[in-house]
Parts: C-alpha cells; structure tokens; sequence
C-alpha cells in the first residue's frame, strides 16, 4: 500500500510510454516521483502500436519536419540505450506506378537520410525486385522498390523497462491504481488514488501532477478541473492484424494504398506477419476499443493488392486495435492529425498541472526532457537531461552484440534451447541470467505453463515487473499468448490469481 504520509515532488498520472518516461527521468534527476496507472503498464495505447521507432516517412507530406527530424534522431538513440528489445529493421517500398511517382519517393528518402543525422543504420538503396528475395513474394508488377532503414521495438517492454528503471532510482510505480480526484490546497495537490487492486482509497500529496494519461487525458482533466467536456485531443484507432508467416526473409514492407495511407507487414514472433495499421476516428471509452470488420477488410485488402497469396480474414491468428490521442489540431482527416506532442502547464509556481498531449513512441524520451524542463522550471533545476546515454535494464551492451548475449546465456546454462534463450535475451538482456539464477537444470525452473514459459520466469515478472493478471504476463512483458492454449491460459490465470492473493480471473 501506498505511504500517505510521503509528499512527492511529482505525480504522474498514466503508466504508458510517456508516463514512465517521464518518471523515469524525473527519478534520476533526483525528484520524488509518484506514478499511478489505473490499470496494467502500457495496457493502452502503448502496448497496441505498430512495433516501430521511425522518423515517420509519410510525415514529411504534411511537413512535419522538426518531429521527423526529432524522431530520426531518436532512432539510434534509443537503439544503443535498449538493444535487446529495439533491432535495425529495413523496409522495402514497393514503387506503384499509379500513386507517388519515383522522384517523390526518392526525394522523400534522401531528406530521410540526411535529416536525422543517421550513423549506424544503413543508406537507401533501389532494389530490382526481379532479382531480390523480396520480390518473389508480391505480384510480378512491382518490379522497383527503394529500400530504407528503421527500427523494431517490443513496446510494450519499453514502456517497463523504463517504469523498471524508474522505480530502481526511487520511483513509487503504483499499477491498478486510479487517481478519481485532485484538489488544490496550501499549495499541494491532495488526490485521491482507488487502489483497484485491494479495493481501497489512497490518499497522496504532490507538489506537481502531471497528466500523461492517453487516450484518457481529457477525462484525467475533467477530474481536476470538475468541468465535463475538456476536449484537447482527437481519439484515433489503429487496428492490427496477426496472420501466420506471409515471407521469410527478415524484412518490412511498407505498402502504399489509393486513399493515401500506407500499411506496414512486419516479420512478428518468429512464426507470424504483423500488418496494420488503419486510421480511422474514435469515440466512447478507449479500454472497449476492438477492430472492425471493416478494418478486416481494409488490412486483408490492402496486402492483398501486392502479395502473390492473398490475405484472407480467415487468416488471421489474432487482432488488436489502440487509440492514439492525438492534439486536435482540427485536421479534417484523421490521417492528417498531427503526431507531434503539446505540453500545457497550469498553475504556475503553487501546485502546477502539466497536461501531455500526443507523442509517438519513438519520441517519449525527448517528451519527457521538454516535460523535466517546465518540471525544473517551477520545482527548480536538479540535474539537466541524461537519458540520451544511460542503458535501460538489459540494454548494456554493444549494439551488435545480441548473438553474443544468446552464445553467452547458453554456455551458462547449457540445458536451454536456442530459441527459448534467444526469446529470454530479447526480453532481458542481460538480465536474462539473473531470471534463471541457479538453475542446472531445465527441471530447475519449475512447471512450464505452456510454449517454453516456465514458472520461473513467471514469478520473476510478478516480483520485478508489476505482472498481476495472465495478460500481464502473455501479451504485454511477453507474446507467448501466439502459443498459448485457453487452458493453458487459464492456468497460468489460476497461478497469478493464488500469487498475488486475489480471485482467479479466467478470461481478461
């Protein structure tokens, strides 16, 4: 339970990547930090995206140029502070004579080349896709396309390993813990906290909040403010579509379609391609957000037009669909919305209020160093930035030393196999030896719940990562629900449930 006599520097409301983000810098930098999550960590937008740090392609057509430039930058950034669960992925743009021309790609992609400063990914390059590997998968037709760079991130691992971090440097993270009210008095914030959890009501004092709720952040400020219908952000849902292995190279391809819009099919898990994602307004309450069959029909269509073996929904393994709560900027397309994030602070130098509005994943760290700048700008300066070179938990190696970290893990434990280690290394890095500790033996890490999930993987997520419910577990600090029966989930929900010493939850 929470310390109710503890006055923090600052509260955090919201437990996705720019909330931990945030906390995670603001804890190194020597503030007392409160975050609160009325749910899981990145049980919302955050764990829902497309997997991508990128500078955004189709951005420079809305000239979005300082947060294409800021997120280009970010890309080696980030991947030199998280090797593990962030990798080099390259794209392949298939050129269609019908929508834009050759010139305005390959202008495009030099300005993606050349804005960012870009130093260990690789340069474009135009493929002949009657000689290349990724050509034999679409259609005879395609016969150019330009090839790039980004990369692939487990987001919804970013977004923990940062509340990990956080809480390592002296964060409170509180999960299943809901801010229902907020007042000013004698300078403080007084909130009151629902703890989900064990069905109480905290009481917390702040001395700054900030509001970095997503898709929720209007309802998050209605509650301070007492006044319905604060409209600052544009709800926009993005659904994906899981399909067993459509190629077998380890590219993307990002495909161009009539209305405008671009749809990515990523390698996924291995044995799956991930395609997605769709744009299309939202409106209710963002935790019920489900694909349509029309964005079925929109996905399967749309890599259908450019793939020899054409996407059916019957295909599909699995979907999931996120609300981006972007900055109304009062575009009329959702499409067209800006993704660039806007702060607003209120209050001034007793009990400030900084609300978070929009961001991408891939910027959540320059979100949070602007956030810390209006943060020190009223609590006072206590370190400056310093995330840009600090590795997150795992993440301290090379960037080209992944295969190290799988030989190295083996050798220590030579009873796993080389997909489970690769998984584990994935996930923890180098922390992947402190999870199987004493273990000799694959009997040492105790009952298997399914796929190569072990119980002791299972209680290291409980006791170091904030697991609690089986979809903590299966989709959100790993994807081994791709493999898991519904008995074996079922299960694996009945342990949790006797772990953390509630009722068993069969079907979240």
């Amino acid at each position: 339970m929470l310390d109710q006599s503890v006055l923090h520097d600052v509260l955090v409301v919201g437990g996705g990547i720019n909330g931990c983000g945030i906390a995670r810098d603001a804890a190194g930098r020597g503030f007392s930090v409160l975050l609160a999550e009325m749910n899981d960590l990145a049980s919302g937008t955050s764990s829902l995206s497309t997997k991508l740090i990128h500078g955004g392609l189709r951005y420079l057509e809305h000239y979005e140029f300082r947060l294409v430039r800021e997120a280009l930058m970010e890309r080696e950034v980030l991947w030199s502070n998280a090797p593990h669960i962030i990798r080099p992925l390259r794209f392949v743009l298939p050129h269609h004579k019908g929508l834009r021309p050759a010139w305005f790609l390959r202008l495009g992609l030099f300005l993606y080349d050349h804005l960012g400063g870009r130093k260990l990914l690789p340069a474009t390059k135009t493929l002949d896709m009657r000689r290349d590997a990724a050509g034999k998968f679409l259609k005879p037709l395609f016969t150019k396309a330009f090839e790039y760079s980004d990369c692939w991130v487990d987001d919804a691992r970013l977004v923990v390993l940062n509340a990990r971090d956080a809480a390592e440097r002296g964060a409170t993270i509180r999960t299943r813990a809901e801010v229902i009210a907020m007042h000013r008095a004698d300078g403080l914030w007084h909130v009151e906290i629902h703890d989900h959890l064990h069905k109480a009501t905290m009481q917390a004092r702040a001395r700054l909040v900030v509001n970095a709720a997503g898709p929720w952040v209007d309802k998050v400020a209605s509650r301070i403010s007492g006044t319905d219908g604060v409209h600052n952000v544009r709800l926009v849902q993005g659904s994906h579509i899981v399909v067993p292995k459509l190629f077998d190279h380890g590219r993307c391809y990002i495909f161009q379609n009539a209305d405008g819009r671009i749809v990515f099919a990523l390698p996924y898990e291995r044995d799956y391609t991930l395609i997605g994602t769709t744009d299309r307004d939202f409106e209710g309450d963002p935790a019920l957000a489900g694909i349509t069959e029309a964005e079925k029909a929109y996905l399967c269509s749309a890599a259908s037009e450019y793939f020899i073996r054409p996407v059916l929904p019957a295909d599909i393994v699995r979907t999931y669909s996120g609300v981006r709560p972007l900055y109304d900027d009062g575009a009329s397309k959702a499409q067209e919305a800006t993704r660039d994030y806007v702060l607003k602070q209120e209050g001034g130098a007793g009990a400030a209020l900084i609300n978070v509005f929009g961001g991408k994943i891939t910027t959540y760290r320059k979100l949070a160093e602007a956030v810390l700048e209006e943060i020190e700008g009223v609590l006072g300066r206590r370190g400056g930035p310093w995330t840009a070179r600090a590795a997150l938990p795992g993440g301290d190696f090379p960037v080209d030393g992944f295969e190290a970290e799988v030989r190295g893990l083996i050798g220590d434990f030579p009873f796993l196999e080389d997909a489970h280690a690769r998984r584990l290394v994935r996930l923890y890095g180098t922390g992947a030896g402190q999870l199987l500790a004493g273990a000799q033996r694959k009997e040492d890490l105790g009952r298997c719940f399914g796929s190569d999930l072990f119980e002791t993987e299972v209680r290291y997520l409980i006791a170091r990562e904030w697991a609690i419910t089986a979809d903590d577990v299966l989709w959100r600090r790993t994807k081994c629900g791709l493999k898991f029966s519904a008995a074996e989930r079922d299960a694996l929900a009945a342990f949790l449930a006797a772990s953390n010493g509630r009722e068993v939850v069969a079907a979240e």
